[in-house]
């Protein structure tokens, strides 16, 4: 193999630099050309690539976000679009591709493995939703930002003795609020995974107050519900004084932790190697402290659950 890309696509995510850094500098000790594909998608069907050297990824291991950028692609959707995309690589002499990214680059990187380019996928998401690894990129850095959060506006809680409702991301997918709810002593996780009743959560908090506690802390994923509109139930229904923060996107921005850029190096690092040693269709993933390959149907076809034991810990540990 001489010529490989790498590209990144769909949502950005805090370790997105470290992999492509990896990927360029592992790529190189093995004498193989590398071509950055700027803005996802897009941009492969824009032909809009550079070819990168050592000194391209040098200084953004620790930065936030993708120096490659990112887009969404309609017209990618479409077998025209991925056929473009895929002539444009083959006619870079490209002969295999790393994609950084979550579901929906997953499987563009599955449809395009099906036009003849050879893929190896890494799944870089702070949703940390995609089957077949224990964490995505960017991942625990999003839980950090999401935990600061929630450690901050506990002293503001504690001091007006206020019941706080923190609203992160995760539509689909419950990771982050658990996680972060879970490590910053929430009393109360609502998640898209897990039903539940606003009448029960009222009742838990007024006998929260009754046991003498003074204030709480409600993480809500925004796939559970809107925040707000609980917010405002809870204040009607029990009296309670309530707040909302929305902490959004800061949750994808910001330096990637040591977790992550040391995930995004091991799986990048394992990519290339797959690549060199003749195997496609693949999602590097990491299981039990490992890299592991994945294929990459089953990356994409194939649902994450959260760790009901965590779920039940968080509720034990809120009494």
């Amino acid at each position: 193999m001489k010529k490989i890309a790498v590209i990144t696509s769909g949502g950005d995510c805090p370790g997105m630099n470290a992999a492509i850094r990896a990927v360029v500098r592992v790529a190189l000790t093995y004498g193989i050309e590398v071509w950055g594909i700027r803005n996802g998608y897009a941009g492969m069907i824009a032909d809009d690539m550079t070819k990168l050297d050592s000194r391209s990824v040098g200084d953004i291991i620790q930065k936030g976000g993708t120096f490659l950028g990112t887009a969404r692609s309609e017209e990618f959707r479409t077998l025209k679009g991925q056929q473009k995309a895929a002539d444009n690589l083959q006619a870079h002499g490209i002969e295999g591709l790393v994609v950084i990214g979550g579901d929906g680059s997953l499987t563009g990187a599955k449809q395009l493995s099906g036009l003849g380019i050879k893929i190896i996928g890494l799944p870089g998401t702070i949703d940390n939703d995609i089957w077949g690894t224990d964490y995505t990129i960017g991942f625990d850095t999003a839980v950090n930002t999401a935990l600061d959060a929630i450690n901050k506006l506990r002293d503001t809680a504690s001091a007006h003795g206020r019941v706080m409702l923190v609203e992160v991301m995760g539509r689909a997918c419950g990771w982050i609020a658990l996680t972060a709810g879970l490590a910053g002593g929430a009393e109360i996780i609502l998640v898209p995974e897990q039903p539940f009743s606003s009448d029960n959560i009222c009742k838990k908090l007024v006998e929260s107050r009754s046991k003498g506690k003074k204030y709480s802390i409600i993480v809500v994923a925004e796939g559970a519900g809107s925040a707000m509109e609980l917010g405002k139930y809870i204040s009607a229904k029990t009296g309670l004084e309530t707040r909302v923060s929305v902490i959004g996107h800061i949750q994808r921005g910001g330096a990637p932790t040591v977790a992550d850029r040391l995930l995004a190096s091991r799986l990048a690092e394992r990519a290339v190697r797959a690549l060199v040693e003749g195997r496609s269709d693949i999602m590097i993933g990491y299981k039990n402290n490992q890299c592991v390959e994945v294929p990459i149907t089953d990356a994409v076809g194939k649902k994450k659950d959260i760790d009901p034991e965590l779920y039940r810990l968080a509720d034990v540990l809120s009494q």
